[in-house]
């Protein structure tokens, strides 16, 4: 530990400031370019689980690492599907416990995720010359809270680059933003179509 000599310790504190996250860089707003609000894989390390890991075991690695997603990776490391919060704590595992007659600790992540083969994606090259306004928009359309960026990697397959959350943009723009309800009633469709 020689190698290593303590750092001298200020003996007395006093009044101090709090610094704050992003001080020097202007919010986002609408018409700030995309990329802006993408959670950039080649500068943030994904978090991943196991799809045979467990729905608690999920949902703990969740509220550790501050995020409301997970992506799934198979025994290759090729993404396998993902698993969100709402697929956690919403209908899903109720119905899965009824259907099957299983415990509730017994619920596996590929039992709860979206398989990678029905996941929303947009392309690098596209994201790369869109603005924020887009992104909301398509996530609105797809009435998703999430969506991969993906691109072409050097060998010619397809590689994750990026994720979009509806929620994180929301709180970089500083705004409430919500998906639109889904239709319920025969006649919530008719006005929709109708609108």
């Amino acid at each position: 530990m020689d190698a290593y000599p303590p750092l001298a310790a200020r003996a007395s504190l006093g009044a101090a400031r709090i610094c704050r996250p992003d001080s020097g860089r202007a919010q986002a707003t609408l018409d700030s370019p995309a990329i802006e609000v993408m959670t950039d894989l080649t500068q943030v390390a994904a978090v991943v689980v196991d799809p045979q890991a467990t729905m608690e075991l999920a949902h703990s690695y969740m509220m550790q690492r501050g995020v409301r997603m997970l992506l799934a990776l198979d025994k290759g490391d090729s993404l396998a599907g993902i698993i969100t919060a709402t697929d956690i704590l919403g209908e899903k595992p109720v119905g899965l416990v009824q259907e099957r007659r299983i415990r509730h600790s017994d619920i596996l992540v590929s039992d709860l995720m979206t398989p990678a083969a029905q996941l929303d994606a947009f392309e690098m090259r596209q994201v790369a010359s869109a603005r924020v306004g887009h992104i909301v928009a398509s996530l609105r359309q797809l009435r998703r809270n999430h969506a991969l960026v993906v691109q072409t990697g050097e060998d010619g397959r397809v590689e994750v680059r990026g994720i979009f959350s509806l929620s994180q943009i929301a709180r970089q723009l500083g705004i409430a933003l919500q998906l639109p309800e889904t239709a319920g009633s025969f006649a919530e469709i008719e006005a929709a179509l109708v609108g």
